[in-house]
């Protein structure tokens, strides 16, 4: 039931629910952040075949569509409440060349075509910060034009993770586009002020699993938030945690960034820990409960993709916040 209050919509959400369809799903971080948001997964869309045991592994109830969003049919979703996705980021990244349009493995214009078969209230999809450069000025706006051609109000916004709790330097594009009627509802989310923990904070307790002695003096000397965590791609070798610079990064925090640990350092270990994956899941966001399939390089692919589920959850519970509020405006207009 909804409520309503002079002036100010208030909302009530028993008996109030939303769905959503996420292209692009990967591992699940923006799925996590939008089922904490509220959404009901209609269903989840991915190519990957680790990353969709992970999905079904985590939630079985979950409909994980395994295939090419390219031929994907939406039209079953018609107006579904909200259409999601990360779709892939190496066309706009600089470590992909930018191609943007040209290259093959941009799905935009198939993420604009989901959104005209299912006509959902709002649509999020995030990206690399590079979508903001300078020469793909044209492309967005390309993309805004033909989403407000279709009766919606979009925007592009600029998130740092860590401005929401997360312990990584990891900036990340969303793009939003809400429904013309509901769009005045809908406010970006404001950072966190809330004290973000260190790397050493964050991964203590999983650096002393196996009584490493040396745990403590690294956790002091990890007084940072991380780097960007790079999850490559399957051209790519094994797992790392990036290229020069990033490593470097790692390195001042006490890391070893050239491979990944299979386990945490023995009790009588000298030297720089690696990560494990469960470690980078952790600087990710992911919830400690929440298990990857797949060998140690698929499963760090899957975690390095990902959007923190913080974040999704912060600009989903707003989107969530204005479908909600539009619902309660339109039942007044209703009974006035």
């Amino acid at each position: 039931m909804l409520y309503v209050s002079i002036g100010k919509i208030k909302m009530k959400s028993k008996g109030f629910s939303m769905n959503s369809l996420e292209m692009c799903a990967g591992a699940g971080g923006q799925a996590l952040g939008l089922e904490r948001a509220g959404f009901e997964h209609e269903a989840l869309v991915e190519w990957d075949a680790p990353a969709c045991s992970t999905l079904r592994l985590n939630r079985p109830h979950w409909n994980v569509i395994e295939g090419d969003l390219a031929q994907f049919d939406a039209r079953p979703f018609k107006s579904i409440d909200l259409v999601a996705g990360g779709v892939p980021c190496p066309p706009f990244s600089k470590a992909g060349k930018q191609l943007g349009a040209n290259d093959e493995r941009d799905l935009f214009p198939q993420a604009v075509r989901v959104v005209d078969e299912t006509r959902p209230q709002a649509v999020m999809l995030e990206n690399v910060r590079g979508l903001l450069d300078a020469v793909f000025v044209d492309y967005r706006e390309k993309i805004a034009q033909q989403l407000q051609s279709l009766g919606y109000w979009t925007d592009w916004r600029l998130f740092n993770a860590a401005d929401f709790g997360v312990c990584q330097l990891r900036p990340r594009v969303v793009f939003v586009a809400i429904r013309k009627d509901i769009a005045p509802f809908f406010r970006w989310p404001t950072p966190s002020t809330a004290q973000r923990p260190t790397v050493g904070q964050l991964l203590y307790d999983l650096m002393a699993a196996d009584d490493w002695r040396g745990a403590a003096a690294w956790r002091d000397r990890a007084n940072a938030i991380a780097p960007t965590l790079v999850g490559g791609s399957k051209k790519h070798g094994g797992p790392d945690l990036g290229p020069t610079r990033a490593r470097a990064a790692w390195a001042a925090l006490g890391v070893e960034g050239k491979s990944l640990a299979d386990a945490a350092p023995p009790r009588d270990f000298v030297g720089a820990p690696r990560l494990t994956v469960r470690m980078c899941a952790r600087v990710q966001g992911f919830p400690d409960d929440w298990q990857f399939v797949g060998k140690k390089t698929a499963s760090y692919r899957q975690v390095g993709n990902a959007f923190p589920p913080p974040v999704a959850h912060a600009v989903s519970a707003q989107i969530a916040r204005a479908i909600e509020a539009g619902s309660a405006a339109r039942i007044m207009r209703k009974v006035a």
